[in-house]
C-alpha cells in the first residue's frame, strides 16, 4: 500500500521509518502523522505537485491540503487504479474533481472543524483592518510619512455598523459570537436557519433572500464553500446589488469572486475595500491582479494554518489514516464523499 502526502512549502516530512511512520513538523513540534503496522507499505512526502505524477498508478492514499493544493483532477483519478482514499489535511475539497472521486468510489474526507477559530479569528482581524483603514497607516510607518489625515477619512467604528455573513456553519457562527461584543447589526445568509436560542444568544438576525441582506451591509463576509452553484457567484450583478464602499471578507475560497468583477469595483469605489487570503488560482501569480487593487489587505492562505490548527490538522489526519486501516468509519461530519455519495454541502 502506498500512501502519499504531498507537503505544504513549510511542512517537513520525516521519513524515520518509510514503512511504519511519517511525521510531519510543525514549527519547533513534530506530530507522527500515521504509526501502522510492517503491512502498510510505503508512506511518501513528496513537496512539489509535479513529483505526483510517478506515484499516481501506484497510491491507495492521497493526503493533501488547501493551501498549496494537488489538484486531483479526472484524469488523474482514471490514473490511479489502485486509489481508496483521499484525505484533506485541513478542510476544503475544491481541489479534488469530486463528481469524479464519487463515480469511481473513492472516499474523501477533511479534518472538519480543525481550523474553524483560527478562521473567525483571522476574519474578525480582517473587518477591523479594512474598518480603520489600517494597511495605508502601516504603510506610511514603513514609508517614513506621517499623514493622520490621510488614514483617517476612511477609519470607521465597527459599533453600529451591519455586518452580513454569506453562510453560518462552524465558521460563521463563530464570527458572528466574536461580533457580538462590539455592538454590531448582525445578519446571516444560509440554506439552513439556526435555532431561536442559537440566534438569540448571538444576536443575528436571519436573511432567507441573499439580494434583500446585500444592500443594508456595511461588510460582507464570506463563509460558504466552494461548488458549482458558487463559483463565480459573486459577479458584477451581485456586487452592484450591495452598499456603495461595501467592505468585503473572503477567507472562503477565491473562486466565488469573480475575478475582473472585484477589480473594477475596487477600481470604481463599487467596493470600498477587499481581504483575503484566497486566490484563484492558488498559489496567486506575481501578475495577479488582487495584488495590485486599491484599499486591499490580501495574504497568502494563512488564516487557517497557525500553529494550533496545524497541531489538529496532523492530529486528525492521524486519527482518519489509523481508522482506515483498522477499516472502521470516521467522523460522520468528516465525509465529503462516501459511498458513491457527496455531501449535501458540496454538491
Amino acid at each position: 500500500m502506498v500512501v502519499v502526502e504531498v507537503a505544504t512549502p513549510r511542512e517537513e516530512v520525516v521519513a524515520e521509518d518509510t514503512v511504519k511512520v511519517a511525521n510531519v513538523r510543525v514549527g519547533d513540534k513534530e506530530v507522527v502523522m500515521m504509526e501502522v503496522t510492517e503491512e502498510a507499505a510505503v508512506v511518501v512526502g513528496i513537496e512539489f505537485k509535479n513529483e505526483l505524477e510517478k506515484h499516481i498508478p501506484d497510491l491507495h492514499v492521497l493526503i493533501s491540503t488547501p493551501f498549496h493544493p494537488a489538484y486531483v483532477t479526472a484524469e488523474r483519478i482514471k490514473k490511479a487504479k489502485n486509489l481508496q482514499l483521499l484525505l484533506t489535511a485541513g478542510i476544503g475539497s475544491d481541489h479534488i474533481d469530486l463528481q469524479a472521486a464519487a463515480a469511481a468510489g473513492l472516499t474523501v474526507a477533511e479534518v472538519t472543524g480543525s481550523n474553524v477559530v483560527s478562521v473567525a479569528e483571522d476574519e474578525l482581524m480582517r473587518i477591523l483592518i479594512l474598518m480603520r483603514n489600517f494597511v495605508p497607516g502601516y504603510n506610511q510607518v514603513v514609508n517614513g510619512e506621517w499623514n493622520v489625515a490621510g488614514i483617517a477619512y476612511r477609519a470607521y467604528d465597527l459599533e453600529g455598523k451591519t455586518i452580513g455573513t454569506v453562510g453560518a456553519g462552524r465558521i460563521g457562527k463563530l464570527l458572528l459570537q466574536r461580533l457580538k461584543p462590539f455592538g454590531c447589526n448582525l445578519l446571516y445568509h444560509d440554506r439552513l436557519q439556526m435555532e431561536p436560542e442559537l440566534e438569540k444568544e448571538i444576536g443575528a438576525n436571519y436573511v432567507e433572500n441573499l439580494n434583500e441582506m446585500l444592500p443594508k451591509c456595511d461588510v460582507v463576509v464570506l463563509n460558504m464553500p466552494l461548488t458549482e452553484k458558487t463559483r463565480g457567484m459573486f459577479n458584477k450583478e451581485m456586487i452592484g446589488k450591495m452598499k456603495k464602499g461595501v467592505l468585503i471578507v473572503n477567507n472562503a475560497r477565491g473562486a466565488i469572486m469573480d475575478r475582473q468583477a472585484v477589480v473594477e469595483a475596487m477600481e470604481s469605489g463599487q467596493i470600498g475595500g477587499y481581504s483575503g487570503d484566497v486566490w484563484d488560482p492558488q498559489p496567486a501569480p506575481k501578475d495577479h491582479p488582487w495584488r495590485y487593487m486599491p484599499n486591499q489587505a490580501m495574504t497568502p492562505h494563512i488564516s487557517g494554518t497557525t500553529m494550533d490548527a496545524q497541531i489538529r490538522y496532523a492530529a486528525g489526519t492521524k486519527d482518519m489514516l489509523e481508522k482506515y486501516f483498522k477499516g472502521e468509519d470516521f467522523l460522520a461530519q468528516n465525509y465529503i464523499v462516501k459511498d458513491g455519495v457527496i455531501a449535501p454541502q458540496y454538491m
